[in-house]
């Protein structure tokens, strides 16, 4: 990815994950409760300021392990809506893409931008149908394809649903502050079975695993006082999801957090922005950006005590040429409270390297 065009006077911080991001001005009021619809909520809504496609998981090839991580995030340009220029960035599409090699210890990783139109870009507000130069990530019913060759590495890969959509916070309306518009619409599709391939240095692995989708859309801003967020998403061995957040104020204490645990047998648990504890174990510091960020985690649920440690250290992404951020995200393994593995998915830590202003 390269650098915003020249008249859009900000550059939204985006990153997967959570919404609530930096860089906007104008008031935004509280989202009303609304029910998700499907198709049409796997597609994008220009409407709002800021939105993202995310889907990250664990694959195996042999006895070779990676994680892969693939996000589209969109961001409406609110100085240029007036615009009549077909040229205006009225819309800007930007992409993520990233393959972990376990073995090889080592973080692959590339990114995309432009801005929608003239079938270089677009993202359907019909359904999961996403354009990004040669990127892309399409959806039909309940199976996905993501297509993203890069320097170096590539990801070609179908998603399966095996379980029902998870609608996050309350029906699908997730807090992410102490004021009510701190909030965004959020789904998440938990224990995707993934088959496909990834190409690594020329070399082509046919994969196949678990993965996870998060689709979250938002108007309103970090909460001044945050920040950043620890943010994870968990697919376990027994068929259930985790997801647990919080975010952070300058002293590293919570600001606000939440989260959600789905039992195999559906049964679904909300947690209150008091009920999640994240408790740093460990901590790696970037030869890169001298950024120290924690690996290993403790972390209190109300349906149970957890381990979250980092697969490889080093997962740190630096974005400061496209997305204007430094920060951490990478596959993480999850333990029980008896130090036993029961699942894995993606951390992600953002604010650690600098605060998310501008």
């Amino acid at each position: 990815m390269h650098g915003l065009p020249a008249n859009v006077r900000r550059r939204p911080v985006v990153l997967a994950g959570l919404a609530g991001l930096a860089g906007w001005t104008s008031p935004a009021l509280a989202l009303p409760a609304r029910a998700l619809t499907f198709p049409r909520d796997r597609g994008a809504h220009p409407d709002f300021r800021t939105e993202w496609w995310y889907i990250t998981g664990r694959a195996t090839s042999g006895a070779r392990q990676f994680g892969f991580q693939l996000t589209f995030f969109r961001s409406r340009g609110d100085g240029t809506q007036g615009m009549a220029s077909k040229f205006a960035a009225k819309q800007l599409l930007f992409a993520h893409a990233a393959i972990t090699d376990v073995q090889g210890q080592k973080l692959w990783h590339d990114q995309r931008i432009a801005r929608d139109g003239f079938g270089v870009a677009f993202a359907s507000q019909d359904d999961m149908q996403i354009k990004l130069r040669d990127w892309s990530l399409k959806s039909q019913g309940g199976q996905y394809t993501a297509e993203l060759p890069a320097a170096d590495f590539g990801l070609k890969l179908q998603f399966n649903e095996t379980q029902p959509v998870l609608l996050q916070g309350q029906q699908g309306l997730s807090r992410k502050g102490p004021q009510e518009k701190q909030a965004s619409y959020y789904y998440s599709q938990p224990q995707l079975a993934a088959t496909g391939s990834l190409q690594l240095k020329g070399q082509s692995f046919a994969v196949s695993g678990k993965a996870w989708l998060d689709h979250e859309w938002s108007e309103e801003l970090l909460h001044p006082d945050a920040v950043g967020w620890d943010w994870i998403g968990m697919n376990l061995l027994d068929g259930s999801a985790l997801t647990a957040f919080r975010l952070r104020d300058k002293n590293g204490n919570a600001l606000w957090g939440g989260g959600s645990f789905r039992s195999p047998q559906g049964e679904l648990r909300i947690f209150g922005h008091a009920e999640v504890v994240f408790k740093p174990l460990r901590r790696w510091t970037s030869a890169l950006t001298q950024t120290a960020y924690p690996v290993e985690w403790a972390l209190q649920t109300p349906t149970g005590a957890y381990t979250v440690k980092a697969v490889i250290d080093n997962q740190e992404l630096d974005s400061r040429s496209s997305t204007g951020a430094i920060y951490w995200e990478g596959l993480s393994e999850l333990r029980d409270s008896q130090g036993q593995p029961t699942g894995s998915g993606y951390l992600e830590m953002t604010g650690y390297a600098q605060a998310l202003r501008l």
